[in-house]
């Protein structure tokens, strides 16, 4: 009679396991969504409804949702370019590689308008995006994160991609 208790309550350790080990993010705010369900029903089942409510209601629901939230606002790749360059049927198939290129880490990329190459430069030194890419022959991306050029360098080559030391340059303002 008491097997599906020992059922349910095994479930608890084996969801936050595949939780833990979860590398995508949307995958795994489902699985925290399952994990607060199977706990709120060993609560139920334990004779703590109080208890299985509040995890219900807070732990899975209001979490879950912030989570979401989170997850959605911070996984974005922004990438700063020249006004002109957005009509370039040259630089949509660039930015299509980008979107390639940053799909298994699950990042959106959002390309931002600047009307010159100065303020470009100047938005990359501020830190208001994260790359900038620039047509000279070619397309040329410059990151001042070196996580991006570790992921970018061996996709698009070395001419192609370059880093900014954030440190090393003097800001002027």
């Amino acid at each position: 009679m008491d097997s599906y208790i020992y059922v349910m309550t095994a479930l608890i350790p084996i969801a936050a396991s595949m939780l833990v080990f979860q590398v995508n993010p949307y995958h795994a705010l489902v699985i925290r969504g399952i994990l607060g369900a199977v706990s709120a029903l060993v609560y139920t089942v334990l004779g703590a409804a109080d208890v299985a409510l509040t995890e219900a209601l807070v732990g899975t629901l209001l979490a879950v949702s912030l989570y979401a939230v989170a997850v959605r606002s911070s996984l974005v790749f922004q990438l700063g370019i020249v006004k002109d360059s957005e009509s370039d049927p040259q630089f949509q198939e660039v930015a299509e590689k980008f979107r390639n290129i940053f799909k298994p880490w699950h990042l959106r990329v959002e390309l931002l308008l600047y009307p010159d190459h100065e303020s470009l430069q100047q938005a990359l030194l501020n830190k208001d995006i994260h790359a900038t890419c620039i047509r000279s022959s070619a397309y040329h991306t410059t990151t001042r994160l070196h996580r991006l050029y570790e992921i970018l360098q061996p996709e698009l080559g070395e001419t192609d991609v370059s880093y900014l030391n954030p440190t090393q340059v003097e800001v002027h303002s």
